[in-house]
């Protein structure tokens, strides 16, 4: 069992000795299913990529956006987004961590 609070602290205490302002661990991979906790110094960001077939973002601490085209959306503190089927990125907007749940697969596909 892992204490994602703790990971929390753990990872945004990282995050702000990280030249490129993150820091990410995978705590949990279950056949498709992934969850990583990751922080995010003020300013710092995850580059545009793809969404695998099923994603969420739960903000634990913090502010940020998830950017995708034209349809920027803020996320605070104990908010979860689903993640749309876009390519998207994710800019701090202050230091943050939040809990991605990710699912890379389904028996369909």
């Amino acid at each position: 069992m892992d204490d994602v609070s703790a990971l929390a602290a753990e990872h945004l205490t990282l995050a702000k000795k990280n030249p490129h302002g993150i820091s990410a661990y995978l705590f949990l991979h279950d056949g498709p299913l992934r969850q990583s906790v990751i922080a995010l110094r003020s300013g710092s960001s995850l580059e545009e990529h793809n969404t695998p077939p099923a994603a969420s973002i739960h903000v634990l601490q913090g502010r940020v956006r998830l950017t995708e085209g034209t349809a920027d959306q803020d996320i605070g503190t104990g908010q979860i987004q689903r993640i749309p089927q876009l390519r998207h990125g994710v800019l701090a907007l202050e230091d943050s961590v939040f809990l991605l749940t990710a699912v890379t697969g389904t028996d369909t596909e």
